[in-house]
């Protein structure tokens, strides 16, 4: 038997594995997937705090050996004008990554077994071991599954950890309740560069639709077309060419280098709603997308998924070492997860609309042309370095 056994094993999973394996727990890490592979539905960036967390971890140097470049300064092109700043330091740290998930997944998966956690790869989870014998509703005791050769396994444990993604099949089968959902307001497509001679992680926000440039591994470029939510759905029936289209409009220059660079993969898109559940009940919890979803406008899946995988390792520690009771654990990691991300969650709810620019918003605009402190606390909200309620108080950005 373990003591946890967590289902997915990515960003949030493989992070959750590895820091209570690191605490002396007994830990199983599932996953559907080979390792290293890819995961292709992903904004690539890791903000200067989940940067931080990797650094705690001790696993930043692996990153920097990967060749990813390192992000200390971003741009915005409003169109008239480019403000270029420097984004704010977490923990002292002053660079973000955008690592492909093919590198930043295997170096957290290797970490987690490094760290003493077993690991069944290609391992679909069927569904989830219960016990009603406890009186207050089913209790969650394990997994049963399938390898890919189609032998059947199982395995019990003290919690499983659904960290399976934004459709978790976990959260379905425990029926955890969901709250605050709002339906998507866009949609991106993108895909990778190569041959491309500026790479710098660029934003050029447009009425209804923005582009954004972020540099990865191996001299390739992400470039994205996000367009609000009906343009984005007329598109499936054009990809490449609307996408062409709404590049040459909002950024001539980046499509002028497009034409003298080459597409190195397919098409890749979605719409994401964004919603909260309530990520723990007996036996079982919830980390990453499972628990919590957001546009991916703001980047901030990967950071809140290192963060909330410390705060739920943490919970579920003093829960397993008897310092708390489960319950009482789990409830305070919900509680201390929703008040770190609720004013980020609005604002990228906000975001996501890509609706024009208020008055306030060109004024601030304007100030940030002559004034590079303003573009790096700016840039810094969306890192996640300055909080959005101090940054839209101070008196330089308020109406």
């Amino acid at each position: 038997m373990y003591d946890v056994i967590v289902v997915g094993a990515r960003c949030a999973g493989a992070s959750t594995a590895m820091l209570l394996a690191r605490q002396g727990h007994r830990v199983l890490l599932v996953d559907r997937s080979t390792f290293p592979s890819d995961l292709r539905l992903s904004t690539h960036l890791v903000w200067q705090p989940g940067v931080a967390a990797l650094k705690r971890w001790g696993l930043l140097d692996e990153l920097v050996a990967s060749g990813c470049p390192p992000m200390t300064t971003a741009a915005m092109d409003v169109g008239g004008f480019t403000v270029t700043g420097t984004m704010p330091a977490a923990d002292g740290v002053r660079e973000a990554y955008a690592p492909r998930r093919i590198v930043l997944d295997a170096i957290l998966v290797n970490a987690a077994v490094e760290a003493g956690a077993e690991l069944w790869e290609g391992c679909t989870v069927d569904e989830l071991l219960t016990d009603d014998s406890v009186g207050a509703g089913p209790q969650v005791r394990g997994i049963r599954g399938h390898l890919r050769g189609g032998r059947t396994v199982s395995a019990t444990a003290t919690v499983v950890v659904g960290a399976d993604g934004m459709r978790s099949p976990t959260a379905a089968r425990v029926g955890a309740s969901m709250y605050l959902a709002r339906p998507a307001r866009q949609g991106t497509y993108f895909t990778y560069w190569s041959g491309l001679p500026s790479r710098v992680n660029t934003l050029y926000p447009r009425p209804y639709r923005s582009v954004v440039t972020i540099p990865t591994n191996d001299d390739l470029t992400l470039v994205a077309v996000n367009w609000a939510i009906d343009d984005y759905r007329a598109v499936h029936h054009d990809i490449e060419g609307q996408y062409h289209q709404t590049i040459a409009e909002a950024a001539p220059k980046l499509a002028e280098q497009l034409r003298g660079g080459r597409r190195e993969d397919r098409w890749i898109g979605a719409a994401v709603p964004s919603w909260f559940r309530r990520p723990y009940g007996p036996g079982w919890a919830l980390v990453g997308d499972a628990g919590y979803l957001k546009d991916p406008c703001t980047a901030q899946g990967i950071t809140d998924a290192f963060l909330h995988a410390e705060l739920l390792a943490n919970a579920l520690d003093d829960g397993l070492r008897h310092r708390e009771p489960f319950g009482k654990a789990l409830a305070a990691y919900e509680r201390q997860r929703n008040a770190a991300v609720m004013s980020m969650y609005d604002f990228t709810y906000a975001t996501s609309a890509l609706a024009p620019p208020t008055p306030q918003e060109e004024r601030l605009f304007t100030a940030m042309r002559d004034d590079p402190v303003l573009v790096g606390r700016f840039l810094g909200v969306f890192a996640g370095t300055v909080a959005v309620q101090d940054f839209f108080a101070s008196p330089s950005t308020a109406a």
